[in-house]
């Protein structure tokens, strides 16, 4: 991965773990029921789950490229597709109250439950690998850059979201929903994907 790419990904990935959604709730929830320190349980959940998704979606990216070029390249296009979906609902639901129904089970198992079954997670993983690997690089030369950067953001912005709701109770929630912040990561998932559909379109010309 150039410096470029890896600048291109970092803020997307940016973009990404930072847009408020269930992973968010969860961990300020946890950060007001039970501090920092105990709510960071959720965060290596997360962590796990993210582990996972990286590999599985490494494997997938692999034998994509295997099986046909043109497979991949149509991929890269839904991916963009996906992303502008993404930015467009996140708008229309930002101005939506934030909810959360809590799996049972312990503060890790609980977080890992929400991560494992978001839609908008599953979604970004796919549009994220079929955006920003290389298909001329092999797939893990190119994890090397990748995990550390998808695996430091994630833990740094569920962190924080964990420290904001130790730190500020209830009123975090409002302050992370706030609607203008929630339409503005969604313009910015809007303009990732024209941007990059644009590029995969020039590419395949």
């Amino acid at each position: 991965m150039t410096f470029q790419g890896w600048i291109i990904f970092a803020g997307f990935w940016v973009v990404f773990v930072t847009t408020p959604g269930p992973n968010a709730v969860n961990c300020i929830s946890n950060g007001m029921s039970y501090g920092l320190r105990r709510g960071l349980w959720a965060v290596l959940a997360i962590l796990t789950q993210a582990i996972a998704f990286l590999i599985l979606s490494a494997y997938g990216i692999t034998a994509l490229l295997l099986a046909s070029p043109t497979a991949f390249s149509l991929a890269k296009l839904i991916g963009a597709a996906v992303l502008i979906f993404l930015g467009i609902r996140g708008w229309l639901m930002a101005g939506t109250p934030p909810t959360l129904n809590p799996a049972p089970g312990s503060i890790y198992g609980r977080a890992l439950a929400i991560a494992t079954i978001n839609a908008k997670s599953v979604a970004g993983y796919l549009a994220a690998f079929s955006q920003f690997v290389q298909p001329d690089v092999p797939i893990w030369d190119q994890m090397v850059v990748i995990m550390p950067t998808a695996l430091g953001l994630t833990a740094l912005s569920y962190t924080g979201y964990t420290a904001l709701g130790a730190a500020f109770g209830k009123s975090a929630m409002a302050k992370v929903f706030n609607v203008s912040l929630r339409r503005g990561l969604a313009v910015c998932f809007i303009a990732y994907g024209l941007l990059l559909g644009a590029s995969s379109m020039r590419s395949t010309a």
